[in-house]
């Protein structure tokens, strides 16, 4: 039945399709995600749990959310990307609706910090990264972009009903919604999502019909796979910049802004419903800028993008303290500026992990990088709830890490791409 959906004749070429289904795999991983923020002060509530334990979890669920990364990438090479997926999806939906039953904080710690943190690290960037690389030649900025914004099409989603739901009806409701979220995903990964165009008999999009074919990757242990991509890739100069800078975007994002903002409006009186309407109207704008980076990094030079993108961040969460106080005006500012930058980050850099370590090998290298990213995450969840406990607000946390998003602007302008290239493969 998959394979007779797969070779119907479609008006379009079936990448676009992939591109379809992945993108909806991600929204679901970003409102899984994005769940914890608003459950925060209810579970803390209900159970008596301090905001620095949860916020350990999180930030547990942050690092395994990055560290599966490069171990996704080799499973799917290895085993499959179709059955490595819906795996993960499944064990995902299982795993979340049995956090409905939770009583102590170590459930929260296994169930939200270590299976849902590993399972959305199978189904997010590195994912989108992987089908990009086998289904396009033409338009990968452009599609990454899509499949990057995706994860903020999931908050504006997501969001606002899941803080309506806690409000209105406590936690364990949301843990549902998410959970038959994940579930309606499975049947159309099983459907619609083939292994590679070779599987049809197509080529990628975008490729001529006379260039050679990539080939099946080798049969290597995955973990040998991921760690020996890590051993090349640690050699070039231009993998610790990606790295770094990549470990800024999580803590500067998901980490700190991600876990956090909705307690931070709370601070400052506003309802979590109109704080998670703030963080979805963010992420509805990072739609359209992450989309538009995508189209700009098939055009432009990544390194400019990237300084842009990072230095405008910075700024945005320096003046983010103080916007509370100028009124609706002065938030909705940070909100612009802030939310078509999210994670507009993204597609230029996998353009330029393409550069450096080619096609067969980036998806594997950008996973390592993402692992940063979300290492940068976890640490900005810790470290911010952490910060809040000791000074009783956030306003010394999001300038330290303002600060950190224009070190990153200065790192991304050091990295060479194509110029600085070490062979990689073998």
């Amino acid at each position: 039945m998959p394979t007779r959906l797969f070779r119907s004749r479609w008006p379009f070429h079936y990448a676009w399709v992939v591109l379809g289904v992945t993108f909806l795999v991600m929204l679901i991983t970003a409102g899984t995600r994005a769940a914890p923020s608003v459950m925060l002060v209810p579970l803390e509530h209900a159970f008596g749990w301090n905001l620095a334990s949860i916020s350990g979890a999180l930030s547990l669920n942050l690092a395994l959310f990055g560290l599966m990364g490069p171990f996704a990438a080799a499973t799917m090479q290895h085993f499959g990307l179709r059955k490595t997926v819906l795996g993960a999806l499944v064990v995902l939906a299982l795993a979340v609706a049995a956090s409905s039953l939770m009583r102590h904080n170590w459930q929260m710690w296994l169930i939200w910090g270590l299976i849902v943190g590993t399972t959305t690290g199978v189904t997010s960037m590195t994912l989108g990264a992987v089908i990009v690389n086998r289904w396009f030649v033409e338009r990968r900025g452009l599609a990454m972009g899509l499949l990057t914004a995706s994860s903020a099409t999931g908050q504006l989603v997501f969001l606002p009903v899941l803080a309506y739901i806690v409000e209105h009806a406590g936690w364990r409701p949301v843990i549902w919604t998410v959970a038959c979220g994940a579930a309606v995903v499975i049947p159309l990964v099983y459907f619609f999502l083939p292994e590679q165009p070779s599987s049809l008999g197509q080529r990628r999009f975008g490729e001529p019909a006379d260039a050679a074919d990539m080939g099946s990757a080798p049969k290597i242990n995955p973990v040998a796979m991921a760690f020996g991509a890590l051993g090349r890739a640690v050699k070039v100069r231009d993998f610790w910049l990606l790295f770094f800078s990549f470990f800024i975007c999580g803590a500067t994002t998901n980490g700190f802004i991600g876990t956090f903002f909705i307690a931070m409006c709370g601070d400052h009186g506003l309802s979590a419903v109109q704080g998670a309407s703030i963080l979805a109207t963010m992420g509805a704008l990072d739609l359209v800028g992450t989309t538009m980076s995508g189209w700009l990094s098939d055009r432009y030079n990544s390194r400019v993008l990237l300084f842009s993108y990072y230095a405008l961040r910075g700024l945005a969460l320096i003046y983010l303290p103080y916007s509370f106080g100028l009124g609706p005006t002065g938030l909705s500012v940070f909100a612009l500026f802030y939310g078509l930058d999210w994670v507009a980050t993204v597609p230029p850099t996998v353009r330029l992990t393409n550069d450096v370590f080619g096609s067969r090998e980036a998806p594997i290298v950008f996973g390592w990088i993402v692992a940063g990213h979300q290492i940068g995450a976890a640490f900005a969840a810790l470290t911010g709830g952490l910060l809040r406990s000791s000074f009783g607000s956030y306003t010394v946390s999001t300038i330290a890490f303002g600060a950190l998003g224009l070190l990153a602007a200065v790192l991304v302008l050091r990295i060479r791409g194509s110029a600085g290239r070490l062979a990689v493969a073998g």
